[in-house]
């Protein structure tokens, strides 16, 4: 069961912009890596579900940090069925993301009062999730459908769109500014923050001020 009610998951995803996308087998290095992501501000981490028994590694990752890091806010993504969230929601999972838009997904978590943002890629899809129930789209992959300029096309008609994309969104003030000013409420960033190199060498102090330099270029943009 989820320790955070929707409204606050999706309140901090809008007020932080940013949400680190990750997977890792390892619990204790994917421990590591939210608590990194945590000291630098960063408070709301999507886990991916990819790897081999990575719903055990969720499990045992959110009853860690229930305890040691009850502020942090964990959820799942590379969701693709209602099957798996459900499984995932069993595991405490505070929010869905998947790569694609799946009905049976939205009901599931509309019914459980879990925020879900699919993947979208039109303008259509986007207004299917909303019918459903979604509060933050999530728009992917993010670059190769538009980029910023998707965003400015759809906010157009759309202004009470909220938007995350993720697959494009580079740890970099130029690709930061451009995507918040073209209106998105969040973004999710994945190996453009998480980089190999980092876990590898486990400089997850350099992790936790690269989350900062980030959230600090999102206040920025937004002109806080």
């Amino acid at each position: 069961m989820a320790r955070f009610d929707r409204m606050t998951v999706l309140n901090r995803m809008m007020e932080l912009g940013l949400i680190p996308v990750f997977y890792h087998a390892d619990v204790e290095v994917a421990a590591k890596i939210v608590a990194a992501c945590a000291a630098g501000g960063a408070t709301v981490v999507e886990f991916t579900n990819r790897g081999d028994f990575a719903p055990q590694v969720f499990l045992e990752l959110n009853k860690h940090f229930a305890k040691a890091e009850p502020n942090i806010i964990l959820g799942v993504g590379s969701i693709v069925d209602a099957p798996t969230a459900a499984l995932y929601i069993a595991y405490g999972a505070n929010f869905i993301v998947g790569p694609n838009f799946n009905p049976e997904v939205a009901r599931l978590c509309n019914r459980r009062k879990i925020p879900y943002s699919p993947g979208c890629g039109s303008a259509t899809e986007i207004a299917e999730a909303e019918e459903l129930g979604v509060e933050i789209v999530k728009v992917f992959p993010g670059k190769s459908v538009g980029g910023p300029d998707f965003v400015k096309s759809v906010l157009g008609p759309c202004p009470w769109t909220r938007i995350m994309p993720t697959g494009g969104v580079d740890a970099t003030q130029e690709s930061i500014n451009a995507w918040f000013k073209a209106g998105v409420a969040c973004v999710g960033i994945g190996s453009q923050l998480i980089t190999k190199q980092i876990v590898a060498s486990g400089d997850f102090e350099g992790l936790a001020q690269k989350t900062a330099q980030v959230l600090h270029w999102i206040r920025e943009a937004r002109g806080k």
